[in-house]
């Protein structure tokens, strides 16, 4: 969702050199994105882990003699490392306790002041700080996906057990942020099954290590088989994955925005979260949600009975994907879709 930022510094400011520095995971997502020059890895669990490694990170920082920060992470870490790398020009909102440690401190948008969606509040910071006129209508997300990036994610997907030239449906069941964004792993098997018996598409699941076992309950659960890539993809890699794909299906996650910004269609199940703030910027978005009133609540975890996902039922979501592959038929009466 800072994607729009980025391209807007660049378009900003043509003729400078532009790093980001990011975590591993974000690092390999964006390296070779014409946004950015270099992408720097903070490597929080590695060599810059702990005071000592932050210091290295610091000493390298410095080394690099930058001239300004933009820092479109709220964290109080991120104005201390910049401060503490001695960059001139550090700025960003004057939120998390940090504004004396930015040279131009920006004050947080009000409610009501800009749309909702975070795009939008990263916009906002380069308007304020005199980066840009106006924040300007969004253009969909996209990411460059090499030639050869795309024909190895070809390559890896039949090696898993995909068919060529097959309609291919990628689901990612999980989320990281916390169960209460994640659709119950039974109705993502019936699902599934449907998709595979309804409209001979190829299902493969995606996800990280620890989502192995909601993907173990899905499969548990299936009639049919698909493909499982959970636990085995880079984020570089789960991008050209995704653009080898036809449509994605998933909770509200970061493996719904990379799709997205992969070029597919994006069927996105929403539930304690709030679609205005969180969608994929992409104009191929179909939303999913049974709001309930106490949604969004942002929690981690549901302290209720989960209402606002138990009544997405898994007819409304085939339904959406159907669609997207004009089937015909309908789903078979006899209940086992809203399992």
């Amino acid at each position: 969702m800072c994607i729009p930022a980025l391209e807007a510094v660049r378009r900003s400011r043509p003729g400078d050199e532009i790093s980001i520095l990011a975590r591993p995971a974000v690092a390999d997502l964006l390296a070779g994105q014409p946004f950015a020059d270099r992408v720097l890895e903070y490597d929080y669990r590695g060599r810059h882990r702990g005071w000592l490694g932050r210091e290295a990170l610091i000493r390298e920082l410095r080394r690099e003699k930058f001239d300004a920060a933009v820092l479109f992470q709220n964290a109080f870490e991120a104005a201390w490392l910049a401060w503490r790398a001695g960059i001139p020009q550090r700025f960003g909102y004057a939120r998390d306790a940090r504004g004396a440690l930015l040279t131009c401190a920006i004050a947080v948008p009000k409610p009501g002041e800009i749309p909702r969606h975070e795009s939008h509040y990263y916009l906002e910071l380069l308007r304020r700080a005199g980066w840009l006129e106006t924040r300007g209508e969004m253009k969909p997300t996209r990411l460059v996906i090499p030639q050869a990036a795309a024909e190895a994610a070809e390559s890896s997907l039949l090696k898993a057990g995909a068919t060529p030239g097959s309609w291919r449906c990628a689901i990612a069941p999980g989320a990281s942020y916390g169960a209460a964004k994640c659709w119950p792993p039974e109705r993502f098997a019936t699902l599934a099954d449907c998709l595979i018996s309804e409209c001979a598409a190829d299902v493969i699941f995606f996800g990280t290590p620890n989502e192995k076992e909601i993907a173990a309950r899905i499969f548990s659960s299936m009639n049919s088989r698909a493909v499982s890539l959970v636990g085995q993809t880079s984020m570089r890699e789960l991008a050209a994955l995704f653009s080898a794909c036809s449509v994605f299906i998933g909770n509200d996650s970061g493996a719904m925005h990379v799709a997205a910004a992969a070029g597919l269609p994006v069927i996105g199940i929403f539930g304690s979260t709030d679609p205005e703030g969180t969608s994929p910027v992409t104009e191929k978005f179909t939303l999913i949600r049974e709001a309930a009133s106490c949604s969004p609540c942002f929690l981690r975890r549901c302290p209720v009975d989960h209402r606002c996902m138990t009544r997405i039922t898994v007819e409304s979501v085939f339904s959406a994907a159907r669609s997207l592959r004009r089937v015909p038929n309908s789903i078979p009466s006899g209940g086992a879709p809203d399992a």
